[in-house]
């Protein structure tokens, strides 16, 4: 599912996602939550305010701090009421007011009227906004939902995929009991962030449980502990359990050669074959912490492959 209506930025997710990490919260204009805000960059409104609406970005979060709330407190009562008409009449998406200030009845009153909802957070303008457009960037990423159930092993993203039955749940639950943490598991969003990583997360229905085949439904924090989830996580490697014999030549040889294409980008693969009394969990532990020796500069397939090419050549050496 690509972003669409199903993705779209409204209020209510950006008041959800922002809830704690902006510290804000609603204070008037509930009935308009479900507004859309169609750009990423936010606005701090000055010239709007002043009376000058030309080239004024309507689409954008609008954001008043204290040099705006000073400047309307200096306005008589007829020109502030006047000011702010004409600015609420532009049907932002929202608005919200810094370093947790109170609003006037003005505010309110005019948020009611127009349906448009004012968000209050305790930060600081400026560090607001470096933070609120990090959240608007990854409400807005790309996103796919993908079948599969992600882990993080010793800092690394795996998604473990395969058809139903073949013990994906299972093999993340011996992860996890083994110190690592559960991100999603069986339905993974995955969305791009603007460094064009993959980063993983489960959907706020399902996020925390797992289910198990004979025991069902578990709150995984509850059991393991918090530090055995992850709210999100890049993606690293995707590990594809397939039954004996599924793997090509290529897949069972391993190395970089085999590779996923989620939302553009292409994310390394390893196939696992799935056999009676195999420790599933015990081989997808070893591809996980082989990916972070590689990403560290040892390549054991490397050096291996140097290795026989030196005592090769060494060989050759010797015989003439």
């Amino acid at each position: 599912m690509s972003a669409g209506d199903a993705h779209a930025v409204t209020v209510r997710r950006f008041l959800d996602a922002g809830a704690g990490r902006l510290s804000m919260e609603l204070v008037a204009g509930r009935s308009g939550l479900g507004r859309r805000i169609s750009e990423t960059a936010l606005n701090r409104p000055g010239l709007a305010l002043s009376g000058f609406l030309d080239y004024f970005p309507q689409r954008r979060i609008q954001v008043i701090g204290l040099a705006e709330i000073s400047y309307l407190a200096s306005l008589d009562a007829a020109t502030r009421e006047q000011r702010l008409r004409a600015f609420f009449q532009r049907h932002v998406p929202c608005l919200v007011v810094t370093r947790h200030r109170g609003i006037g009845h003005e505010f309110r009153d005019l948020a009611e009227e127009f349906s448009t909802p004012v968000l209050r957070s305790r930060m600081v303008t400026k560090h607001f906004m470096n933070a609120a457009t990090i959240v608007m960037e990854d409400l807005a990423a790309p996103q796919e939902i993908v079948q599969g159930t992600m882990v993080e092993i010793m800092g690394i993203g795996v998604l473990i995929e395969g058809k139903a039955g073949m013990g994906k749940s299972e093999a993340a639950l011996a992860l996890i009991r083994r110190g690592y943490a559960l991100v999603a598991d069986d339905v993974t969003v995955m969305r791009r962030d603007s460094s064009g990583s993959l980063v993983g997360s489960a959907s706020d229905a399902t996020r925390f449980h797992m289910e198990i085949r004979g025991l069902g439904i578990i709150h995984v924090p509850s059991l393991f502990g918090v530090a055995s989830v992850r709210n999100q996580k890049r993606l690293d490697l995707v590990a594809s359990l397939v039954p004996p014999g599924a793997e090509t030549e290529g897949m069972r040889a391993g190395g970089d050669g085999d590779a996923v294409g989620i939302l553009g980008a292409n994310v390394k693969r390893i196939c696992i074959p799935v056999a009676p009394g195999r420790d599933l969990a015990n081989v997808i532990e070893a591809a996980a912490l082989n990916e972070k020796l590689k990403r560290l500069g040892h390549d054991a397939e490397k050096e291996l492959d140097e290795k026989l090419m030196a005592l090769m050549s060494e060989g050759i050496d010797a015989s003439e």
